[in-house]
């Protein structure tokens, strides 16, 4: 039953029936469709309709009616306000199909291409401490509970170090303890809030840009390793030593204390000098006995142990036998092509990020792999017939991109290159259907497994094997 406005209503009694892209709730209000969030199948809901549409509304959640028998409680205390790990309530099983179900229907509905059965979806080991990076925010104007509204005084610390609101670029929420990264993750945040309010030190004013501490960036290893990187918006030395000595003697095991002072419009510091203030300029991460240096600005899957999952599922589909040259498009730091090295003739790796193809050549050296090639720029501009030429004909191809998906240039070029086989790996299965569709005349998809590498959210990375065409 609806009531309200007529072009914007509230209506009663929604049930919840599905989960859809992007990890949208789905109901259904006379045959047409709902969408919503922070709600699961199985909840019955009233609702505000937000946008209307022909064959569509979506809307905000008033009140849940009735709970979904499958719901769990949120193992969080900032469960839907900090805008992270949105599936909490939902049984990880649940999380785990409603991902499989998504990476089969973009498949399905976007790509409109023939599919083999899809393997099981990789599961994580861990569902909570499972990040090896973190990045928090400071703010002088921190997200207010509706209790503090109402009880709003002068005395009330409104600074705060965590993470933004969604679609609040100058709130953040203070932030307890988070479950995404294991100790002493709380533990060094906690402390930098508390020394920072002892010692009146400026939080950041978003909206005015001014203060003195703007974010922290905190990266472990699987070795053990642990980088803070502090940065400043303005630079104050004796408050900045000070803070960072104090650092260094409460948290002696962080093995790369370093800072940067970045006065710019935005939080980025990929164009800002880092500066190390005590222990090393990176940490080491390592993998099937292979070492990867990850400086400040590196890229490194946020999922160490699901990495390696999805790193040997992409080296199985790729059948490498030791003869082939292989191609790896979109290869950051050269993760995987020094991962595969050992099992092919060679590797051609290539990416956007000059700084990252720095760190795949380092990585190259650190593990003694002499067969890789690594190329910064433009992925159209590299990857020709003429590059192919001078660099040899790939037998296997490995594309990795961004969520964007691959450049329609760039198919033409694979599908003209035609190598074998080529491992599609995604974090978006609606730009990867998208571009198989557009390789499907000439290679066929013979396997296919998704990988949880974020659990708690709707992110779903997959892997995708096709080998050409017999024509």
């Amino acid at each position: 039953m609806g009531r309200g406005r007529k072009d914007k209503p509230f209506i009663d009694g929604v049930l919840i029936t599905d989960i859809g892209a992007e990890g949208k709730a789905i109901g259904r209000v006379n045959d047409v469709v709902v969408f919503t969030t922070h709600v699961i199948p199985g909840d019955v809901v009233d609702i505000q309709v937000t946008k209307k549409r022909t064959k569509y509304m979506e809307a905000r959640v008033i009140r849940v009616v009735t709970e979904s028998p499958d719901r769990v409680p949120a193992f969080c205390e900032h469960f839907e306000v900090c805008g992270g790990c949105k599936w909490q309530f939902l049984p990880y099983e649940k999380q785990l199909f409603y991902k499989q179900k998504q990476v089969v229907d973009q498949l399905q509905r976007i790509g409109r291409i023939e599919l083999p059965e899809i393997t099981p979806i990789l599961r994580s080991k861990k569902t909570t401490y499972y990040r090896n990076k973190l990045e928090f925010g400071f703010s002088n104007k921190r997200w207010l509970t509706t209790e503090e509204i109402g009880t709003e005084g002068d005395d009330l610390n409104k600074n705060a170090l965590g993470f933004h609101i969604p679609g609040l670029f100058d709130k953040i929420i203070n932030i307890n303890k988070c479950w995404l990264q294991g100790d002493p993750s709380n533990q060094i945040r906690n402390f930098i809030k508390n020394y920072a309010d002892e010692n009146g030190l400026e939080f950041f004013d978003r909206r005015i840009q001014s203060g003195l501490l703007r974010n922290i960036i905190v990266r472990s290893s699987s070795t053990g390793d642990l980088m803070l990187i502090v940065c400043f918006f303005s630079e104050q030395k004796e408050n900045r030593e000070a803070l960072l000595s104090a650092i260094a003697a409460e948290f002696p095991r962080i093995t790369s204390l370093m800072y940067v002072i970045n006065g710019k419009g935005n939080d980025t510091i990929h164009d800002q000098e880092i500066m190390v203030f005590k222990g090393n300029d990176h940490i080491l991460e390592e993998m099937e006995g292979l070492k990867f240096k990850i400086g400040p600005k590196s890229f490194y899957q946020t999922n160490s142990e699901q990495a390696y999952e999805l790193y040997k599922v992409t080296r199985e589909f790729a059948g490498l036998k030791g003869g082939e040259v292989v191609y790896d498009l979109y290869t950051g730091t050269g993760t995987i092509a020094n991962f595969i090295a050992r099992n092919v003739l060679k590797v051609v790796g290539i990416e956007y990020v000059p700084e990252a193809i720095l760190d795949a050549h380092v990585n190259s050296e650190l593990n003694g792999i002499s067969n890789t090639s690594f190329f910064a720029g433009d992925m159209k501009k590299i990857l020709t017939s003429d590059f192919i030429a001078q660099n040899g004909h790939p037998d296997v191809i490995i594309t990795d991109p961004p969520r964007a998906g691959m450049d329609e240039e760039v198919v033409k070029t694979i599908l003209e290159a035609a190598p074998e086989k080529v491992v599609y790996v995604s974090c978006n299965p609606a730009t990867q259907a998208r571009d198989l569709a557009m390789m499907d005349e000439f290679y066929k998809v013979t396997r296919i497994q998704p990988v949880d590498m974020f659990p708690h959210t709707h992110h779903v990375e997959n892997v995708v094997l096709l080998e050409r065409r017999m024509i």
